[in-house]
């Protein structure tokens, strides 16, 4: 079925604030005409819905709605975990950087809510490895940790979110002052956002009354945070970040998962000029990598052995970008974006650096 028409029929009524979620099993809708399209296919048929009496189309429900340059969807998301930057892909295709900075947050909208849809809503059964992931937006002042929850055995990526850091380690004396009057213009880090984060990171992975094992480095913050959670069992295990990282190491899923996303991600290379300028940015970025990684990706380069989603057995294959890019996912039908997932699917979480970040509030756009 083509891309623009991923259902034969209306499934629902594609308006978030039609009341047709309460009575689905009632719904209806009217055929009303069809419009003309220069591209094929040339005719979109147009509907009404029989609740909220506004209007949609069939090409309400697919991934491409309300975009210039559609065909650009696929081969970007290739690109974004091929380790090319937005002004390369944008000189090989003859467009706006802006444009592919554009295409990559709505690819990350996509593939947050198309992670969230899969992922098994059941307390994990195998260990969990957390690590934060060291990286920096906008510049070396504003480092920050991507921190990841990885299968121990599946290698599975459960969930992941952000932490806003303050410099730290050796400076030099223009350094230190540099830093002092940026943090006096835009404010210090929270020193509490470590364990923040990663409180909510758990809250989201581990459901109430849950019992897992948890094996993490020796970062003070992990502790406090397993500490706020007294709903759920949780045997933490801590290994030095000193230790050889091998295959033997207990940290090495999360350890694999970190190299994984600096060699496919050109925003996380070191010494880059393609480092992101918006956290923003790079959490939509880590979003599209997430997919790849537990759904497209297999778990060896050289012996197939399938995906992690098919190592945790909620897949019996792995699927392919257009697979992915089949169907549009709808914020309002994924019970779980709430708290800082939705923050992160509308673009709420802001750069101290840039007085002004726009969110995404678009009416139409995925």
């Amino acid at each position: 079925m083509d891309d623009l028409f991923p259902y034969r029929r209306p499934p629902f009524c594609p308006h978030a604030d039609c009341d047709s979620r309460v009575q689905s099993t009632t719904w209806r809708f009217i055929k009303k005409g069809f419009y003309l399209r220069r591209r094929r296919p040339h005719r979109v048929q147009k509907y009404q819905c029989s609740r909220c009496r506004r209007y949609f189309s069939s090409s309400s429900f697919s991934t491409r709605y309300w975009l210039r340059r559609p065909e650009l969807l696929e081969p970007v998301f290739h690109r974004l975990v091929a380790c090319s930057g937005f002004r390369q892909i944008a000189r090989e295709y003859g467009v706006s950087h802006s444009t592919i900075r554009r295409l990559s947050d709505r690819l990350g909208r996509h593939c947050l809510l198309f992670h969230e849809k899969r992922r098994p809503g059941f307390c994990p059964t195998e260990p969990l490895v957390l690590d934060g992931f060291r990286s920096f937006e906008h510049s070396q002042y504003w480092p920050m940790d991507l921190n990841l929850v990885v299968g121990g055995k599946s290698l599975f990526v459960y969930g992941f979110n952000d932490a806003e850091l303050r410099r730290s380690g050796t400076m030099r004396p223009a350094q230190a002052l540099q830093r002092e009057i940026l943090e006096k213009r835009h404010g210090r880090p929270d020193p509490q956002a470590t364990r923040k984060r990663v409180e909510e990171l758990l809250r989201r992975v581990v459901p109430p009354g849950g019992s897992v094992v948890l094996r993490t480095d020796e970062h003070q913050a992990y502790p406090r945070a397993i500490g706020r959670l007294r709903d759920r069992s949780i045997v933490h295990e801590q290994t030095s970040s000193k230790a050889p990282r091998t295959t033997v190491n207990p940290l090495f899923p999360v350890n694999l998962s970190d190299m994984l996303i600096r060699h496919s991600s050109a925003n996380h290379k070191r010494e880059t000029i393609a480092f992101s300028k918006r956290r923003q940015s790079a959490l939509y970025r880590l979003a599209i990598w997430v997919v790849w990684r537990n759904y497209l990706k297999d778990l060896s380069e050289n012996r197939k052995r399938g995906t992690p989603a098919q190592a945790l057995g909620i897949a019996t294959r792995a699927v392919s970008v257009r697979e992915v890019l089949a169907r549009r996912c709808f914020p309002w039908r994924v019970r779980s974006v709430r708290g800082w997932l939705g923050d992160c699917y509308f673009g709420r979480i802001g750069t101290r650096a840039i007085e002004r970040c726009v969110a995404h509030e678009a009416r139409y756009a995925a």
